[in-house]
């Protein structure tokens, strides 16, 4: 085993047996294997090495790849005829020790040492010069054999879809023709030295299995070249499309890679024979190159999953794909990050519409109940969007538009309604024992809040979940019976049929008690209808003579069971007072013990207004027809005077003015005096006339505003009774005391602590309570 020349030839087994018995007489059999190490290090150290570096930098100095390629197999080629004889040594002194000729560490750990000192000493620290030629020739050969792969397939789609961009534009030129120059190796074609390089490949792979350093040269290369080319074509295949799944297509092509793997890792030709360590290696280089396909997979989903959310259900395959993954990667942290910011930067601003918001919301519920069946996902990364809905102040009348089909994309909500079995937001199920088969339940997962039930969160559906975002159903109802009386008292020939369905199914939902109020006022409908038919037909009846000037059609409502109306004072003209009072008279005999309280603001006018020249057929609002009907008896009315006849603020009327301005029934001139135009001046520059966005859709319900200080006026009453008898209460005392004897029923909307507190805090500043020492109390003076 020692250094010798080359003229040395070998020595004859019968020569080295002989040699070993001489030791062995002189038992000094036992430093054989001590000697051979210590040798081999030696040589390693002082000729092998250096000649080999020597080798290597001769291939940096190279520019050509061909060349590089062939100088690096030389070395390798140099570092193998050097090494031969010592593990031919390292056979013999095996087989002895197996054999019991000699004493040592035994034949296993002799071979693990002279491989261990083998890397130790050639490749302990290997230069960044070297790890690039070895990158360039994997990458290289990489290359080459999946194009050759590629022209063994029979279909071209197939094999355009196994290519990445790089190698299908090399294939073709921009003008449709064959190109020049081989896809594989870049030389032109007449210069191919793929067959070559494939020849060194296997060659050099050869070489270092032999010396057992496959794994410590080439797995830094390898590793590189497969996690560019991954993450290369995911982008080129799956970026941004959503609607197809991707994963049976990269498992065919990863099985491909698979086959390059086995031409470095397994022996080729027809005597190889894999060894059992060969065939381990090569399955766990499969487990790492799927568990990296997984996971650079899930990473590039995760940072779409907000496009992907909004294109639900169509990215449905995209949701599916990444679910699969997820259970095969620890990523649920890095999703809940990735979406929580995504959501924060893109949805969660002032610049996006609360509609929208809702939209994506409800998309969200759909594809991450897709995605994780147990909701945790959506509950954690959600929790900023329902915090933010709970600041927008439209946000209760935009859910419940969508529940009863008003707003626009909101088929989604008016769906989920229209269910035939919902989810009853009564009697939600609140315990994990309500599971029909113990066989089917499945454990949260780790990151789930324990202070929520499981099984209520897998029932939850969208409008649950929307309801939940204030944790109160009263807003819903209430912001629903303000709708729902807007839109009776917008519609003038009672129909209510649409509303009639939409109770019914609020009523599955929240509940027939909560609904009750709801009932009452499409009752009032019907009965509206019923007694203005009865009016109507009393009146045919009459002489025409004794029949009023024009047709009189009421709405009745029962007071107590509407939401506050809209309050605006309103002098109407005497003969509208009179057929209205005639009108109270006949409903009075009609109903005994009742009478009506007119809302002379409220309603619609359908009246022709007869000029000189033309006649115009309009259906206004009262005080715009009071307006015109006192043009009648005057063509020209300045502002102060209306406003005293018609008892409206000045500001008001003359937001109502441009009604008729627009309709080129009046003209301003001068400044706040009005003019009945009676002939069309057509040839009169036309004038824009602004209209109030106010006056476009005038809603005969009070404000939310209005609604809340008529509520905490209330409020204020039972807080100075309470304050009168007991003299001093703090905030926390005021607020349980409302909560137990006026927060009650459906009507009155609860009043939580910080509206309280701000609420008592704007009666200290006005002086009408006391704060101090934590308490609040009536000023002396105060009666």
């Amino acid at each position: 085993a020692a250094p010798r020349s080359e003229t040395v030839g070998p020595l004859k087994d019968a020569d080295l047996r002989a040699a070993l018995d001489v030791l062995r007489c002189y038992d000094l059999h036992s430093v054989v294997e001590e000697w051979f190490i210590e040798v081999l290090q030696t040589d390693l150290q002082a000729n092998i090495a250096p000649e080999f570096w020597n080798c290597i930098d001769q291939c940096e100095n190279t520019a050509e790849e061909l060349q590089c390629s062939s100088l690096l197999l030389d070395a390798f080629c140099l570092l193998k005829r050097r090494l031969d004889p010592y593990l031919n040594s390292l056979e013999l002194l095996e087989g002895w020790t197996k054999a019991g000729l000699l004493l040592g560490t035994g034949a296993q750990m002799l071979q693990e040492k002279v491989y261990t000192m083998f890397k130790a000493i050639l490749f302990f620290s290997t230069t960044k010069s070297f790890q690039e030629m070895i990158q360039q020739f994997y990458s290289r050969t990489f290359r080459i054999y999946m194009r050759q792969w590629k022209k063994g397939e029979d279909g071209t789609n197939e094999c355009e879809s196994s290519m990445s961009e790089t190698e299908q534009e090399s294939d073709t030129e921009e003008g449709g023709g064959e190109s020049p120059f081989c896809a594989g190796c870049d030389s032109k074609r007449e210069e191919c030295w793929c067959t070559k390089a494939m020849e060194q490949f296997q060659q050099l792979n050869d070489i270092l299995r032999r010396l057992n350093l496959l794994e410590r040269v080439s797995a830094d290369a390898v590793t590189t070249i497969l996690h560019r080319m991954i993450e290369e074509r995911m982008e080129q295949r799956c970026w941004g499309e959503y609607e197809h799944s991707f994963l049976n297509e990269f498992q065919e092509w990863i099985e491909k890679v698979i086959g390059w793997l086995s031409r470095v890792f397994l022996q080729d030709g027809p005597l190889a024979r894999s060894s059992p360590e060969a065939s381990s290696t090569l399955k766990r280089w499969r487990c790492h190159v799927q568990r990296f396909f997984y996971r650079i997979y899930a990473s590039m989903r995760i940072e779409e999953l907000f496009s992907i959310i909004r294109d639900f259900p169509e990215s449905k395959p995209a949701v599916e794909d990444l679910k699969f993954c997820l259970e095969r990667t620890n990523q649920r942290q890095q999703l809940l990050s990735s979406l929580k910011s995504a959501l924060e930067m893109r949805l969660l601003h002032p610049g996006v519409n609360t509609s929208d918001i809702i939209t994506l919301y409800i998309s969200a519920i759909k594809a991450l109940r897709e995605l994780d069946p147990s909701m945790v996902i959506l509950e954690v990364a959600c929790e900023p969007i329902r915090k933010y809905l709970r600041t927008r102040e439209d946000t209760v009348r935009q859910i419940v538009a969508g529940l009863t089909g008003d707003a626009e994309g909101s088929s989604d909500l008016a769906y989920e309604l229209s269910k035939a079995d919902p989810v009853t937001l009564e009697n939600g199920q609140e315990s994990d024992d309500d599971i029909s088969e113990p066989g089917d339940w499945v454990p949260d997962p780790v990151d789930a809040d324990p202070g929520k039930s499981s099984s209520k969160r897998r029932s939850s559906d969208i409008i649950s979940l929307l309801v939940s975002i204030y944790g109160s159903k009263d807003l819903f109802i209430n912001e629903y019976r303000t709708l729902l009386a807007d839109r009776l008292l917008h519609q003038f020939n009672y129909s209510a049929e649409r509303e009639i369905r939409n109770v019914e199914l609020l009523k599955l939902r929240f509940g027939e008690a909560q609904m009750h109020y709801c009932e009452v006022m499409l009752k009032d409908m019907a009965d509206s209808r019923r007694i203005n038919a009865n009016i109507r037909d009393e009146e045919e009846k009459l002489p025409e003579e004794e029949r009023p000037p024009f047709s009189l059609v009421a709405v009745i409502l029962s007071s107590e069971f509407w939401p506050p109306l809209k309050e605006e004072k309103l002098e109407l003209p005497e003969q509208v007072k009179e057929a209205m009072e005639a009108y109270s008279k006949k409903y009075e005999k009609l109903k005994a013990m009742r009478t009506l309280n007119w809302k002379y603001h409220l309603g619609l006018v359908s009246l022709d207004v007869e000029l000189a020249d033309r006649t115009l057929s309009l259906s206004v609002s009262p005080v715009h027809a009071a307006i015109i009907l006192h043009f009648q008896t005057k063509s020209t009315w300045t502002l102060t005077e209306l406003s005293e006849v018609l008892k409206v603020p000045v500001t008001s009327l003359k937001r109502k003015m441009t009604l008729w301005l627009q309709q080129g029934v009046l003209r301003e001139e001068p400044q706040g005096t009005f003019t009945v135009i009676e002939e069309e001046q057509k040839d009169q520059v036309e004038k824009v006339v602004l209209i109030d966005s106010d006056e476009e859709g005038d809603s005969a319900m009070a404000s939310q505003a209005d609604q809340k200080e008529e509520e905490l006026q209330l409020f204020w009453t039972y807080i100075q009774a309470m304050l009168t008898n007991l003299e001093s209460l703090s905030l926390e005392r005021i607020h349980s005391m409302l909560k137990m004897f006026v927060m009650t029923g459906p009507v009155v909307t609860e009043i939580d602590i910080q509206e309280l507190q701000g609420f008592l805090q704007k009666k200290v500043r006005d002086q009408q309570l006391i704060y101090s020492g934590g308490v609040y109390r009536l000023p002396k003076n105060c009666n």
